[in-house]
């Protein structure tokens, strides 16, 4: 008897220590995002989330747009090390690396879906060249992804560039957006998000552009009267690990890490099917009087055509390595159509 108390008491003591072992290794990570949860970042980060705490002691807390700042401010914790994870698009990233203003370029990044998603998930230019560049600025990128296509929000119809001419557009805070509105004839306007609706509401700015489903959420619809699709872009966003955090984990927790942003990727591209048609139907649905507008090929030649400068433009401000980022990226492009 005295020898089976004993062994249960050792094999108790043995659980308490595993337990305290495993709580002792479990850590509450933090990853900030520029979107609310129910929005396409916040449906990826939950998902990442979600497979972080089923595969492992440790926790992800979600921190939506605005709870610790701007896109700027995020970006700045995150390299400090106070986040472990960002989500930031390439619109605020382009200050800080230049080529990755190349997602932003207009008319290089194809419309069919099928073909996007190809691209986000297999392109050497981001597991790649990108990797290397964010690596030089302490990062460490996990994934990109898409959001779908931009819409151009106007309080007035427009079907050329002498239609924009003198019309504020609302851009983030990229060298390359300022100059690609330049191209089209707008006046290009960089804003931080949290000012942009306000400013559509006075009319200190009279456009905007942003995926649909952001234009439904962010109810930018109420302030706006015409809703276009030129075919100019896909909105781009990459998540992030601080890289001294990364480089710190054990590598279990690296392969999970990893395994998190794959399996959170496969799950926001199946997400966005039909995405923007039912963001579309929501906005009509509250506000019947929007109007939509689809440029024609005819009328989206002279915007193609300005956006050559634009590619000018990008090669003057990025030199050799821009070059190289987007010769990677064209042969991507072709692989994703050839596939």
């Amino acid at each position: 008897m005295i020898r089976k108390i004993l062994n249960a008491t050792k094999t108790i003591s043995l659980v308490a220590v595993t337990l305290s072992s495993v709580q002792a290794g479990a850590a509450n990570w933090k990853y900030a995002i520029e979107e609310n949860l129910n929005e396409v970042q916040g449906v990826y980060a939950t998902q990442f989330k979600e497979y972080i705490e089923a595969n492992s002691a440790h926790s992800v807390q979600i921190y939506p747009f605005g709870t610790l700042g701007e896109s700027d401010d995020i970006m700045e914790q995150a390299q400090a090390g106070i986040l472990q994870f960002v989500d930031q698009s390439p619109g605020f990233t382009g200050s800080l690396i230049p080529e990755a203003q190349v997602f932003l370029m207009p008319y290089v990044l194809p419309e069919s879906v099928s073909e996007v998603n190809y691209f986000f998930k297999n392109a050497k230019v981001i597991s790649e060249n990108f990797k290397v560049l964010y690596a030089e600025q302490d990062l460490e990128l996990l994934q990109m992804f898409p959001e779908g296509s931009v819409a151009i929000t106007t309080q007035e119809s427009f079907h050329s560039p002498a239609d924009l001419d003198g019309m504020k557009i609302r851009v983030m805070t990229s060298p390359l957006l300022v100059e690609t509105y330049k191209a089209f004839g707008a006046v290009p306007t960089p804003l931080p998000w949290g000012e942009v609706f306000g400013a559509l509401q006075t009319n200190l700015i009279q456009g905007q552009e942003n995926p649909w489903f952001y234009i439904e959420s962010g109810k930018l619809y109420e302030v706006s009267e015409v809703i276009t699709e030129a075919g100019h872009n896909i909105f781009t966003t990459a998540v992030m690990a601080n890289k001294n955090f990364y480089e710190g984990l054990s590598e279990t927790d690296q392969q999970l890490v990893q395994q998190g942003s794959e399996v959170a990727l496969d799950y926001i591209l199946k997400y966005q099917e039909g995405l923007a048609e039912e963001s579309k139907a929501k906005i009509k649905a509250a506000k019947p009087s929007i109007e939509f507008v689809t440029l024609t090929e005819a009328e989206r030649a002279p915007f193609r055509l300005a956006a050559k400068d634009v590619r000018a433009k990008f090669i003057e401000m990025t030199g050799e390595s821009g070059q190289t980022i987007l010769d990677q990226l064209e042969a991507d492009l072709e692989s994703a159509r050839t596939n």
